[in-house]
């Protein structure tokens, strides 16, 4: 028999509250019961309740997810002025519809809104218990736990024997895929992702970004050049000594916490430390009390990044991601410095060709368009046919082969050229692609950096000048179309144009 915590029994809510914090109860035990095990693994003690120094028969030991639940017999559904308007927040049509949930300290006002809105839509019972699905014990460490370094090699090879591990066939991403099909009998999911997947990218995140979830924040700027980072700390950091300022604290890798003048430092910012040589995608973020500041993720260059840091930071189900990046300009026309607002994206980066067909459009989101657009015309001061001068809307093109111009054939380029593509780029139409195969709204306004057609190729001197002449103006864009989106009001944001007709709950 597995070494188990002490059973705690479903349980049905109306209330919201009450049933997260049901939820919590579950998920705090169940954390409770693997960190206690693992300390006494590694100190060597038997699991079983053995004397100390007696044979130790291998024992099982297993703490399990809670899960949410909820079943409903119709297809309508009854909604609030609020919920009307929304495009998640009830679930297809009748059944029995189930997800598991993680960290519920972190999710706490994502998780509150979600079971509101369902007890709004359906008026049916939520039930919360203690579901089949095992917590791995790597995903119950603290973050500044790390006990599991000092077991001998032997006792590290019994690890696998008596803990759960990660298992990546419960982590998959069929459900965000379309691809999922239960078996007969199982609940349709209420989530695009199981807490096995969050819980994996919530540690991919610390790794790749080298910071804690905790900061992230639900709106996210994607560059990929170190220099939009380096104005973004210069700013991060004016904005701390402003007391009038709208953030509560700054964060840069290793999680060293500036507080803005005035706020007392919080338990654990003492803990934060700069790291010895930079992640491979550092973070940055703007800290806002409700979480809708700025976190600003330098992906380096290649869709395989932008894959990468999206496929993670989507389990935290932000407001919107936008990439400010630089691109080649395609057109004659442009000019060294216009700005290009993607309103389409040509796929040849292959990263998602599995995941997300290339027969799939990937859309425009009007919100996020509008948004831009306004911030380059609030930004720049221009109008009009100005305006129009220096920002081109049209097709952006993103490769993964950084040298498709010396191509023989000019294949790559007749391409482009028949998708009326305006700039190139590789990363824009991945993040855009995960964007729509994630429900999270996205766009893109790039940086014309240079014209490989027309003979004006990125040299030293002249790279350096151009990026310290636009990085300040094209990123301070950026945050005003975030301030634009946030004044608008988030509920906005998620678009029908981003769910599918068999939908799960969940935002």
């Amino acid at each position: 028999m597995p070494y188990l915590p002490e059973f705690i029994a479903p349980a049905r809510f109306t209330d919201p509250a009450a049933a997260l914090a049901q939820a919590r109860t579950i998920y705090d035990a169940s954390l409770a019961h693997l960190r206690q095990a693992m300390h006494r693994f590694v100190a060597g003690e038997p699991l079983n309740g053995a004397a100390p120094g007696a044979a130790e028969p291998l024992q099982k030991v297993r703490a399990c997810y809670p899960f949410v639940r909820v079943q409903t017999d119709t297809v309508s559904r009854l909604t609030s002025a609020y919920s009307a308007h929304l495009s998640y927040g009830f679930v297809a049509g009748p059944g029995r519809f189930e997800t598991t949930l993680t960290r519920p300290d972190l999710y706490a006002d994502y998780y509150l809104e979600q079971f509101t809105l369902l007890l709004q839509n359906h008026r049916v019972e939520l039930e919360i218990g203690t579901s089949s699905q095992p917590i791995p014990v790597h995903f119950s460490f603290a973050e500044h736990d790390h006990i599991e370094g000092s077991l001998s090699p032997q006792r590290r090879q019994l690890m696998r024997d008596v803990f759960d591990l990660p298992d990546l066939g419960a982590m998959d991403d069929g459900i965000a895929n379309g691809t999922h099909q239960p078996a007969p009998g199982d609940p349709q999911p209420l989530a695009l992702f199981t807490a096995p997947r969050v819980d994996y990218s919530l540690h991919r995140l610390r790794h790749y970004t080298g910071t804690a979830p905790e900061h992230f924040q639900n709106f996210v700027l994607f560059t990929n050049y170190q220099f939009y980072i380096d104005e973004f700390v210069r700013l991060g950091h004016g904005a701390m000594q402003d007391p009038a300022s709208e953030y509560i604290a700054f964060v840069e890798p290793g999680n060293v916490v500036t507080r803005c003048v005035g706020q007392a430092p919080a338990p654990g910012d003492e803990l934060g430390a700069a790291p010895p040589r930079l992640p491979q995608m550092p973070a940055y973020h703007l800290m806002r009390a409700d979480r809708t500041g700025i976190t600003m993720v330098n992906i380096g260059v290649g869709p395989a990044n932008a894959k990468t840091i999206t496929d993670h930071i989507a389990v935290l189900r932000p407001h919107a991601w936008i990439m400010l990046g630089h691109c080649a300009g395609l057109r004659n026309s442009q000019q060294l410095g216009d700005y290009v607002l993607a309103h389409g994206y040509v796929r040849e980066d292959h990263v998602l060709d599995e995941e997300l067909p290339l027969w799939v459009p990937i859309p425009a989101l009007a919100e996020i368009q509008v948004a831009l657009e306004a911030a380059v015309r609030d930004v720049t001061q221009m109008s009009g046919p100005e305006l129009k001068r220096i920002m081109r809307t049209g097709t952006v093109a993103s490769t993964d082969n950084r040298n498709w111009e010396l191509l023989p054939d000019n294949g790559p380029q007749r391409r482009f050229s028949q998708s009326r593509a305006v700039a190139l780029d590789m990363e824009s139409a991945t993040i855009a692609a995960n964007g729509f195969r994630f429900r999270v709204p996205y766009g893109t306004l790039l940086c014309v950096s240079d014209k490989p057609l027309h003979g004006e190729i990125k040299l030293p001197g002249m790279a350096n000048h151009f990026y310290r002449e636009r990085v300040d103006q094209h990123l301070r864009i950026g945050i005003r179309a975030v301030e634009l989106l946030r004044t608008e009001g988030v509920d906005q944001l998620h678009s029908r144009k981003l769910r599918s007709f068999a939908e799960v709950a969940f935002q």
